[in-house]
């Protein structure tokens, strides 16, 4: 079985859920995961988790993520991006190079937004866009997102490139609808490629072919990163002899039976490593009421 986490370099035309089938279907292994939703037009990295490493999507999804995206202005769709219906069209010809500058920059920092009916969002047990796809838009409360920072790549107007850095849960449709909206002209995205996702980056992510190829050539380990890269923010701590059982077996560890001291003011979450090099999984600090506190296991990843 393949254990790790593999860069993809995701192409138009695919959902993330037909990479991971494809994936499947190079290496007829079942266990495979992938970590955050890119529509079908979009490119870009998206990353995928084979066999133990699927226990590490949750921390990747959470992950902020960068994205390039070309916002057409003058324009609005049912889906908020080019592939839909064309719902209205006005002129730009009016905006000026400034006015669009200050625009975009009013969505920097923590927004409300509404996300878009076309999405894989859940309600009551059904995925939003097979409800607009019968033609239903129900309401959806906004959610809290986090736009970092917006860089203006090119402005040819009605086109404006950008560089978005932003939080989990964003829709990049939805900025550029609700910019289009902000400027009066309305908006849509017409191109969108992730560039990161965290720290892995497009410049080191392969195409589902050059993996068939590296499969095939029996290559793989070239290209996956073990799962303990997910943390490598996280202090290492390494077991001292003896605490093997203990710690295999997911029970709480006092601070005596790492081999680093550690500053219990920081609660910092730490990895955790056996004598023989073997990654264990991720703990925490945890103060005890009366009584000394231990290193508890928040996920297990050894065997």
């Amino acid at each position: 079985m393949i254990n790790g986490i593999l860069n993809i370099n995701k192409e138009t035309g695919y959902t993330s859920h037909d990479v991971v089938a494809k994936l499947r279907g190079i290496t007829k292994q079942k266990k495979i995961g992938h970590t955050g939703t890119l529509d079908p037009e979009a490119r870009g990295v998206l990353l995928v988790c084979f066999g133990k490493a699927t226990k590490a999507c949750e921390y990747l999804t959470n992950k902020g993520k960068t994205y390039e995206t070309v916002l057409l202005l003058g324009k609005s769709s049912d889906t908020q991006d080019a592939s839909g219906k064309i719902l209205s069209e006005r002129p730009t010809s009016h905006l000026t190079g400034e006015e669009v500058v200050d625009g975009i920059q009013e969505f920097v920092g923590v927004l409300d937004q509404v996300p878009p009916m076309y999405s894989a969002l859940k309600v009551n047990g059904k995925k939003l866009y097979e409800l607009a796809r019968e033609g239903k838009e129900i309401e959806r409360k906004p959610r809290k997102i986090l736009i970092e920072e917006i860089n203006i790549l090119e402005i040819d107007l009605p086109r404006v490139k950008l560089e978005v850095q932003c939080s989990k849960g964003t829709y990049i449709r939805t900025l550029c609808h609700d910019i289009g909206q902000r400027l009066g002209c309305g908006g849509l995205m017409e191109e969108l490629l992730r560039t990161k996702v965290g720290h892995h980056t497009l410049e080191k992510s392969i195409t589902i072919d050059e993996f068939r190829e590296r499969f095939v050539s029996a290559q793989v380990d070239d290209v996956l990163m073990k799962v303990e890269d997910v943390f490598h923010d996280y202090p290492k701590f390494v077991l001292k002899d003896g605490a093997e059982t203990l710690a295999y077996n997911g029970n709480p560890l006092p601070k005596e039976m790492v081999t680093e001291v550690f500053d219990l003011q920081h609660r910092d979450k730490i990895r955790l490593y056996d004598g023989h090099g073997a990654f264990i999984g991720i703990y925490q600090w945890m103060d005890a009421k009366g009584g000394e506190g231990k290193f508890k296991v928040e996920k297990m990843f050894l065997g």
